[in-house]
């Protein structure tokens, strides 16, 4: 995920997506992430809305920042990057209908999924997050 923050308006980027499906889903994942995180999204690029901010410093010296979890609402599917938790397989194993990557979680609509599990992933996700790098809410 090679994105900046930027200063574009979540609110105004979730209005505009002409998916009526994809829209609702974002809106309701604006929910959940802020009562996961406590912190408020940000535009990261000009798809991806983040929460917190993720300072990393890799054994070459390159460092910087990213959002320390978040979700895209693209075309194809509604994309989320939710850190790695030890139990990742166990609860991708419950999540329901999803692809993946090596960080990613690829769904299609949040009616595929059971939330529930989907919130676990994300709170454990965003706590193996807070182990390995420096968490910021800004």
């Amino acid at each position: 995920m090679k994105s900046a923050v930027t200063q574009a308006s979540v609110k105004d980027f979730v209005a505009k997506i002409p998916n009526e499906t994809r829209r609702a889903d974002a809106n309701a994942l604006l929910g959940l992430f802020e009562e996961i995180t406590g912190w408020q999204p940000r535009m990261w690029g000009p798809t991806i809305i983040g929460f917190g901010v993720r300072h990393y410093t890799y054994e070459s010296g390159r460092s910087g920042e990213i959002c320390a979890t978040g979700f895209s609402p693209r075309a194809a599917s509604v994309v989320f990057y939710p850190g790695n938790p030890a139990d990742r397989e166990a609860l991708l194993a419950r999540l329901g209908k999803h692809k993946t990557s090596k960080g990613c979680i690829y769904v299609n609509k949040l009616a595929d999924i059971d939330m529930a599990v989907l919130k676990k992933f994300l709170k454990a996700g965003l706590a193996a997050t807070r182990k390995e790098w420096t968490v910021t809410a800004d």
